[in-house]
This record gives structure tokens, C-alpha cells and sequence, in this order.
């Protein structure tokens, strides 16, 4: 293994000044930073990560908590992309990450990281009102938090009060007024985009029948099926449906197809997400689009600044903004008063 001494004699400097240019500090030459830099690529050097931590008290780990209540784990196209864009922040800051979890020897999340020596915690989709990310929460532990906010925490916050909003103004203007919302299970975010979803509403004159708004589930397209059945099979049924997540309009969209109603034909349909597949799936989906890449790097780079810099971060709530990806799920009816009223 080559150490520091190894590259002090290739570069014919100080064991400390090897050290100092490998960590950046600014009061060695750029000439000969670079050329210990580039000795140390060509040798392959790898610092020793205990002693390190010994000499900074900080392993350059970050753990992660991601529980997925559908099972889908890393195929939640979502998530994975927040994850992906965490992950590449935090390696280019020089972390590794850690999943953590309950599973490993009975061990509580807390007590998960502090077996592996997390520095920090990014917490991503779990139940935020379960007694172990509490016991997480109130620990030594630096957190972020993404969708869900805790008090003198740091949270990064995709606006979701906004992109069902504007959902709702979007099928307006295209002349609908029986708008139906399939929405996920109850959680802060859901909160959120009913919130949205009725102060559009409300805003527009629409009125809201209690059977167009169906609690259904993420990510889980049989429920969508059955929840878009129950919809069409109503006395007046709706010209349009607001889907919970992208994935979800897949169900529906095989629902629809089963009884003969077509897309955006007879029924127009928004997503939420802008996942991928919502843009390669014909008819191309209409739908909210959440910069996952983005939530991804704000919440990487915050939770290392609250690592780095602990009596100077402050913890804030950072939102994300997204934008209304427009596809051909969404048909024009505002000439026809006979199905806009």
C-alpha cells in the first residue's frame, strides 16, 4: 500500500507537506500541490481511512434510510434518482454512503449507524412517524430529511402544495370542471398536494364531489385500477383523473383500456412525477415533473454541511421547484359545455 512517506520521497517534499496538499490546504505551491496530486493518481493512493477518522473524528461515511412501503426499493425510479444524485454529491465531497437498516442484528437505525460510524444520515422515504426515525431524529446524529420536517432539522422539500395546483389550473384551462384525484396514502406529502389540489378548487369555482376523491396508494397500480373502475362506473362520471405518481397511471391507463374508454378520447388523465417512462409511454403522459437530480444534490451537499460546519449550518427547509411536463393525455374540451359542465 503506498503511504504519504511514499509519495514525500517520489516528490522529494515533507511527509507534512504531502499531507497538507492532499487536503487542500492553501499554504502549499500550486506547482507543487499538482505534482503531488498527480503522484498520487499515477501511484494509486488511497488514504487510510482509520487513521483518518482517529485524526479528524469523521469516517467520510453517510448512511441512508430508505424503506419503501411498495417493495419496489431501487426500481422506484423516484427514488432512485434522488439517490443516484445524493450518492455522486457526497463521493465528489469525498463520502461513501451506507444503507441503514433495522434488519441488520436486531439493531435500531440509530444504533445501525453508530455500528457503521455514520457521520450523517439522509433519511429518504420512511415511516417519519415510527418511533425509530424519532429515536433517529432526537440522536447525535446530523440529519436531512427529504418531503418530511422535522423541527431544527434540515429538510429538502419538492413543492408539492404548487404541482397540484397547477395540475388543477392546467385541465382548467382546458376546459374541465369534474376532476377526480386518485391520491397516495396519508403522509405529509399527500397532505400537501390535497391542500393544492382544493385551493385550486376552491380558487375555481369547481365543486368537488366526496366520491371523486379516492385515497389509493404509490406506486401500486392495482389500487389505481380499482379506484379509476370505481371513478368511470359513477352516475356522472369525471372528465378528467389526477393519478398519485406516474407509475400509478399505468393501472388506470390498463383499467380504462378494459372497459373501452379511451385516453385522452373519453377521459383525460395527468401523472405526477415526470419520471422517464412517463415520457416514452404512448400517449405521451401529462404530468408534474419533480427534479429528482436536484432534491438529490441539495439534500447530499446540506447534510455535509451540517457534518463540516456543525455550530454554523443552520437548519433550513430548501425547496425544490418542478414544472409541468406537457404530453397527450389531456384532451380540449373547453367547446363542449355538455362534458366541461
Amino acid at each position: 500500500m503506498v503511504t504519504i512517506k511514499d509519495l514525500s520521497k517520489m516528490c522529494e517534499v515533507s511527509p507534512a507537506t504531502v499531507s497538507k496538499a492532499l487536503n487542500g490546504y492553501g499554504d502549499v505551491g500550486k506547482e507543487t500541490t499538482e505534482r503531488i496530486l498527480r503522484a498520487a493518481r499515477e501511484m494509486h493512493y488511497m488514504p487510510n481511512a482509520a487513521a483518518r477518522q482517529l485524526k479528524t473524528n469523521i469516517s467520510h461515511n453517510i448512511g441512508v434510510v430508505f424503506e419503501d412501503e411498495t417493495m419496489s426499493g431501487l426500481t422506484h425510479e423516484y427514488f432512485s434518482q434522488i439517490l443516484n444524485s445524493a450518492k455522486n454529491t457526497v463521493e465528489a465531497l469525498g463520502y461513501d454512503i451506507t444503507f441503514i437498516s433495522q434488519a441488520i442484528g436486531g439493531r435500531s437505525f440509530t444504533e445501525h449507524c453508530r455500528y457503521r460510524k455514520c457521520d450523517g444520515v439522509l433519511i429518504a422515504s420512511v415511516d417519519f412517524t415510527g418511533r425509530a426515525v424519532r429515536e433517529l431524529i432526537d440522536s447525535e446524529f446530523p440529519t436531512v430529511t427529504i418531503d418530511y420536517t422535522f423541527n431544527n432539522h434540515s429538510c429538502v422539500m419538492s413543492d408539492n402544495v404548487n404541482g397540484a395546483y397547477q395540475l388543477v389550473h392546467y385541465l382548467y384551462d382546458k376546459g374541465h370542471r369534474r376532476i377526480a384525484f386518485i391520491h397516495g396514502e396519508q403522509t405529509s406529502v399527500t397532505q400537501k398536494r390535497l391542500s393544492g389540489f382544493y385551493k385550486a378548487c376552491g380558487e375555481l369555482g369547481i365543486d368537488v364531489p366526496e366520491e371523486y376523491v379516492i385515497e389509493g396508494r404509490y406506486h401500486d397500480t392495482k389500487v389505481s385500477a380499482e379506484a379509476t373502475r370505481r371513478l368511470m362506473e359513477l352516475k356522472e362520471p369525471p372528465t378528467a383523473i389526477m393519478y398519485p405518481d406516474d407509475f400509478s397511471y399505468i393501472g388506470g391507463s390498463n383499467q380504462c383500456e378494459r372497459m373501452g374508454i379511451s385516453i385522452p378520447g373519453d377521459l383525460s388523465v395527468v401523472g405526477y412525477d415526470g419520471i422517464n417512462l412517463s415520457q416514452v409511454i404512448r400517449p405521451k403522459l401529462t404530468t408534474w415533473y419533480q427534479d429528482a437530480a436536484k432534491i438529490g444534490e441539495v439534500s447530499g451537499r446540506k447534510l455535509v454541511e451540517s457534518i463540516e460546519h456543525k455550530k454554523s449550518c443552520v437548519a433550513e427547509e430548501l425547496l425544490v421547484e418542478g414544472k409541468l411536463l406537457e404530453g397527450q393525455t389531456v384532451r380540449d374540451i373547453s367547446g363542449d359545455p355538455q362534458t366541461s359542465v
